[in-house]
């Protein structure tokens, strides 16, 4: 179905939007994803506070070029997607869950992160580097751990003495 110019322009003007507001997207192809599971992702993400749009490749492919996103643009077949947001890893880590549940259903195809086109490869790293708090409690237990071997062999040569 045609859509007027006006809509168009109106959808341009929503994803150049996007593009510009968004710290990182990720691009989907979602080739028999039905009607219901669509709507879950759709509501899963925006309790996240992550977007999902559907657009025409050739709009998205203009608002980002007119967002001056560098590097090679990804390809995208089939039916076209995004998911973006606010955070640098929330959308690429909440639509790979679905990646995995929804099996060959949703693809992520690629994606912009920091400014820069990523292919299919480089949104799945990004999508599987865990959350802050994860990160900062490995942290605290890489730094906690020769303290509490240390402590342990004090101990341990304490009882040997006593």
């Amino acid at each position: 179905m045609a859509i007027s110019k006006e809509k168009k322009s109106g959808i341009l003007d929503n994803l150049k939007k996007i593009v510009k507001e968004s710290k990182s997207l990720v691009f989907l192809n979602f080739k028999g994803l039905p009607v219901s599971d669509t709507s879950e992702i759709r509501k899963t993400l925006r309790e996240k506070g992550v977007g999902y749009m559907v657009a025409k490749k050739t709009l998205s492919k203009r608002a980002l070029t007119e967002g001056g996103v560098t590097g090679e643009m990804p390809v995208m077949p089939g039916e076209f997607a995004m998911v973006y947001g606010t955070d640098l890893l929330d959308p690429a880590r909440e639509i790979f869950t679905f990646q995995k549940k929804f099996d060959k259903k949703i693809q992520i195809v690629g994606g912009v992160f920091e400014g820069k086109f990523m292919d299919q490869s480089q949104m799945t790293m990004v999508a599987n580097i865990p959350g802050m708090k994860t990160l900062q409690a490995q942290f605290v237990n890489l730094i906690n751990s020769p303290i509490q071997r240390f402590v342990v062999a004090l101990g341990q040569i304490a009882e040997k003495k006593s």
